[in-house]
């Protein structure tokens, strides 16, 4: 890939387009994938494209995504990122249910270790604040994880600039990871915030879902590069901020190679004017 690369925590350099682990999981995220020789053929391809950051979490399958890197990857290498999370529950209906409490943070924590077959994990995201757990108390957690060793960077999700403030006086935060894309940029706050102080951002949905339509000119921007929109919504994202860490996930391999593709794209600054 020809894109730059930027230092997670000031040490982990990565290049800045990573992959998503997510959709690599059951229907719903919830299970095991229907071919999981196809599901370790994808990791294994990602790696060997120069992607050497993977983004994951135990509440995607529960657990079947981190065991899938496990088994097809060496979590451990020194040339591989591999980042996860901890913090939502899941049930058979498929819900997202956030449990901050540092006991179960640190259980939670454990669990992933063993599924990842590591000592200590790259990155680990508060996935969601819990309304029930005072925040500060989740990153304690966190930070103590830290302390000890089994933790070598912290990240936050789905946090205000607010909340990434107050977590910057508990422990250094590496990273954020909020959505936000080409078609929605609620986010826009947090991002500069991140930029300030130097933190990685992790877009996550930076495809928008597929939801492009609506993206005034990314159709003849594609055209004009002969590639897809959701290519041209990645190499947005790499444009668009310094520490922008893309992720976009995929279960098939075509898309995948598709996706790394938009990394060599290099838009005009008219038509990042056209997108802005």
């Amino acid at each position: 890939m020809a894109n730059d690369t930027f230092d997670i925590g000031g040490d982990l350099t990565v290049n800045r387009l990573g992959f998503g682990a997510m959709r690599l999981t059951g229907d719903g995220v919830i299970g095991e994938p229907d071919d999981v020789g196809n599901a370790h053929d994808v990791l294994r391809r990602t790696v060997e494209l120069g992607v050497d950051f993977i983004d994951t979490a135990d509440s995607y399958g529960p657990g079947v995504s981190e065991r899938l890197i496990g088994e097809a990857l060496d979590p451990g290498r020194e040339d591989l990122v591999v980042a996860t999370k901890g913090g939502l529950l899941r049930n058979t209906d498929g819900d997202w249910l956030a449990h901050g409490d540092p006991d179960y943070l640190r259980n939670a924590h454990l669990c992933s270790l063993d599924r990842l077959g590591v000592d200590t994990i790259d990155l680990y995201q508060l996935h969601r604040p819990d309304p029930d757990t005072p925040f500060e108390d989740s990153v304690h957690a966190l930070a103590e994880l830290k302390d000890e060793g089994l933790i070598r960077h912290v990240g936050l999700s789905n946090v205000s600039v607010d909340q990434l403030e107050t977590a910057r006086d508990i422990v250094d935060v590496a990273t954020v990871q909020n959505q936000y894309n080409v078609a929605n940029r609620d986010a826009q706050a947090v991002l500069d915030a991140c930029e300030n102080y130097g933190v990685g951002f992790i877009p996550w949905f930076p495809l928008a879902a597929g939801d492009l339509d609506e993206v005034d000119g990314i159709g003849d921007i594609a055209d004009a590069h002969e590639a897809t929109p959701h290519q041209i919504a990645l190499a947005w994202l790499l444009r668009s901020s310094e520490v922008t860490l893309p992720i976009p996930g995929t279960a098939d391999i075509a898309h995948l190679e598709q996706n790394v593709a938009a990394a060599d794209i290099e838009l005009t600054d008219a038509e990042l004017a056209t997108l802005s």
